[in-house]
């Protein structure tokens, strides 16, 4: 019992950080202006997070008595599995999410119950990544990255390939692959090797663009900009574009450019939108270096808890889940479009991607040496 009470103990102060994480939030918030002259976009930023925060903490704590842990039995009896998502419920993420979860509980009739928690209020990407990848994690859901090497100790993970720029030339090339037997071979790797996490799919949010505070026409207008980035991919986009790389968590991403820490950042358009980062980088170049490739995760000791019919139930919602994200990418992304240009924003189409191609062309291949045989199959899937 006294081992048990520990680990509550202990998983209800990850909880104190999460309010900790969002007292720093608005104190960054509120320390570029008082709350009462800001624009209302950012005072309903402010109190979203507020309100979903307040929710997350008590309904984490209740998780926590029901959830699985090592030495949960491997039957059908109800539980209840907390799932973190860094975006609001309105993008692309954030929907296929709901659908993911509202499916698992209606396959199990109810006994798996997944508590999703939207916009980072759980925490950001890092900081999820590091309690889910734990034993005993309070978190045992997340919708993350597809490429996991910031998180591998620095070892070599083939999920890697899918950040590489320019690896998929559209939606069909990338749908056609997470399909596939690569794919699963891929999303199996972090469990196999240890790391903690059980990939269960894949999906995407679409294209991923670059915004900023002022207009941006061509690659070599990136030189010398201040560039949001997290982990080795988009710093090395940075170096290559010749931009200043600053290292900034995406929940303090918005506070950021307010400050002027950042003057360029990417994200697919949704969330671009979602986030209100049009308010304060009105200006979008649609050049695509990236599909924004994502996954769904399980912590690997909840896993191991499950009984075969709860994995099943896991597998067959994402199934649903992933091919729910395909059918809305497209038609979301077309909606957010007319919407920033309705808004206002400036946006820059590009026509050729070669200069950007050939900007990042060392760094694509270098990065495809981690398995070049797997990279080359990824890429003939386009033919």
């Amino acid at each position: 019992m006294g081992n048990i009470l520990s680990e509550k103990i202990f998983q209800i102060n990850i909880v104190k950080n999460k309010r900790n994480e969002f007292i720093e939030f608005f104190e960054a918030s509120v320390s570029v202006k008082k709350i009462d002259n800001m624009p209302k976009s950012d005072r309903i930023i402010i109190m979203k997070r507020f309100f979903t925060l307040s929710i997350a903490i008590s309904s984490i704590i209740l998780a926590l008595f029901t959830s699985c842990t090592k030495k949960a039995p491997k039957d059908d009896k109800e539980i209840t599995l907390v799932m973190a998502e860094v975006n609001p419920i309105d993008t692309v993420a954030g929907k296929m999410d709901e659908a993911f979860k509202n499916k698992v509980e209606e396959l199990s009739n109810g006994k798996i119950k997944i508590d999703l928690h939207c916009s980072g209020v759980l925490g950001d990407e890092k900081h999820v990544m590091s309690t889910i990848m734990g034993e005993n994690s309070s978190i045992h859901l997340i919708r993350g990255p597809a490429n996991l090497s910031s998180y591998s100790g620095g070892k070599s993970v083939k999920s890697s390939l899918l950040s590489i720029p320019y690896t998929f030339k559209n939606d069909a090339h990338f749908w056609k692959f997470a399909s596939s037997s690569l794919a699963q071979e891929i999303l199996d790797e972090p469990y196999k090797s240890g790391l903690g996490v059980k990939g269960l799919f894949y999906a995407e949010e679409g294209l991923r663009h670059y915004f900023s505070t002022s207009k941006i026409e061509n690659v070599k207008d990136l030189k010398q900009k201040k560039m949001r980035v997290s982990g080795a991919v988009l710093t090395g986009l940075a170096n290559a574009f010749e931009s200043v790389p600053v290292e900034v968590k995406f929940t303090d991403l918005y506070a950021a450019f307010q400050t002027g820490r950042v003057e360029v950042a990417e994200q697919p358009l949704s969330n671009y939108l979602s986030n209100s980062f049009n308010v304060v980088a009105p200006y979008l170049i649609l050049d695509g270096h990236m599909l924004g490739a994502i996954s769904v995760m399980i912590n690997a000791q909840c896993w191991d808890s499950l009984s075969e019919n709860q994995k099943r139930i896991l597998q067959e919602a994402g199934s649903y889940a992933s091919q729910y994200c395909r059918t809305i990418t497209a038609e979301l992304n077309a909606e957010t479009l007319k919407t920033l240009k309705d808004s206002g924003v400036t946006i820059t189409e590009v026509s050729n991607t070669k200069e950007w191609q050939d900007a990042c062309s060392q760094m694509r291949q270098e990065s495809a040496q981690v398995d070049l045989d797997l990279y080359q199959k990824i890429l003939a899937m386009a033919d």
